[in-house]
């Protein structure tokens, strides 16, 4: 299994390097801390890269994981599973949010088919790599069987293989899958021992009927499951192959050093699994966003990680992660970019 090897292979980041960008940043022409998160992510790329100051993250890549959630029988969601198609076409197309954010921010988008309830024809940007038509209804039965979930993490890890292969320095996970945020809001629920009432969210934005529906399956998962399962367990009982596609990005983006950016709830969720699986896995974590998503607040929290931007956003495809790319492409030009006090003949204190 290809994501054991890749939790063998993930070491922690270089804390000498980390240093140094620490000292670096007290010689630049400023006060000290005065740019604030900027800082800390840039002493957190010199020590992920092992290199001070430490190279661009650039080109980076947003890769979506597409898949359909049997829990959509239970009525969680207004919108039917074929939305989830017609999404993975409309990214293809480079018609979604996710396509304009990138664009804008200089990313390459790229889309896996990992579990979407119908064939989608092969088309430029499209990664078939389904492992099979949608989940089962994790409201009665578990969602995935093992099998499914760890080929489903070790798809994540081959695409991570493919896009860092092609130059990627940083990577951000990406979601879409009708009924997505009862597994992840079932999933963070577990991880952080949380009431479901305080962590689902509204999703698409859905009405106060349907969000206690919504609660009230998350609470039917939860009490299927005993207390103290595996972080595997967890994710096959309420999966989302998708969640475990992330999963599978998240390890082998660590493996090989380079950053993640996590989005919303459902990257947040897979994050979560990650951090049971190989605690050291979160070094390499920056929150690009803090999704209006209950879950989310709580998932960071768990994860100890400050978002970068809050801008009520609950969009999930990556966008929150996408936005946050300058910042954190930015805080290695500093670095990098910035005068220090003796270059620039400016008086330190």
């Amino acid at each position: 299994m290809e994501y054991i090897k890749a939790i063998k292979t993930i070491t922690a980041i270089d804390t000498e390097m980390a240093q140094q960008a620490e000292t670096l940043h007290l010689n630049l022409t400023k006060p000290p801390g005065s740019l604030g998160q900027l800082e800390q992510v840039g002493i957190q790329l010199s020590a992920i890269f092992q290199k001070c100051p430490p190279p661009l993250p650039s080109p980076a890549t947003v890769v979506i994981f597409a898949a359909d959630h049997g829990v959509i029988v239970e009525g969680v969601s207004p919108w039917p599973n074929e939305v989830t198609a017609q999404m993975v076409e409309n990214f293809c197309h480079g018609g979604a949010a996710i396509n304009v954010i990138a664009r804008q921010v200089g990313a390459e988008v790229k889309v896996v088919d990992i579990g979407v309830a119908r064939r989608i024809e092969p088309q430029e940007g499209l990664i078939d790599a389904k492992v099979s038509f949608g989940t089962k209804n994790l409201a009665v039965e578990p969602a995935m069987d093992l099998s499914e979930t760890t080929q489903a993490i070790d798809v994540g890890i081959e695409v991570a293989n493919l896009v860092i292969g092609k130059g990627s320095l940083c990577l951000m996970g990406g979601d879409m899958g009708i009924a997505n945020t009862t597994s992840s809001a079932a999933i963070i629920s577990y991880l952080t021992n949380s009431d479901p009432v305080e962590i689902t969210g509204r999703g698409t934005g859905i009405s106060d009927e349907l969000w206690q529906k919504k609660v009230a399956i998350v609470q039917k998962a939860l009490n299927r499951l005993p207390q103290k399962l595996e972080a595997l367990e967890v994710l096959r009982e309420l999966g989302g192959l998708e969640i475990a596609g992330l999963v599978g990005l998240f390890l082998q983006s660590a493996a090989r050093k380079v950053p993640i950016i996590l989005d919303g709830v459902n990257t947040i969720a897979a994050a979560l699994v990650a951090q049971k699986l190989c605690p050291t896995v979160v070094e390499y974590f920056i929150a690009g966003h803090l999704s209006s998503e209950p879950g989310a607040s709580r998932g960071l929290d768990q994860l100890g990680l400050k978002p970068l931007l809050n801008l009520e956003m609950r969009l999930g495809e990556g966008s929150g992660a996408c936005l946050a790319l300058p910042l954190v492409q930015l805080s290695s030009r500093i670095l990098n970019e910035m005068a220090t006090f003796d270059s620039a003949g400016v008086s330190s204190i």
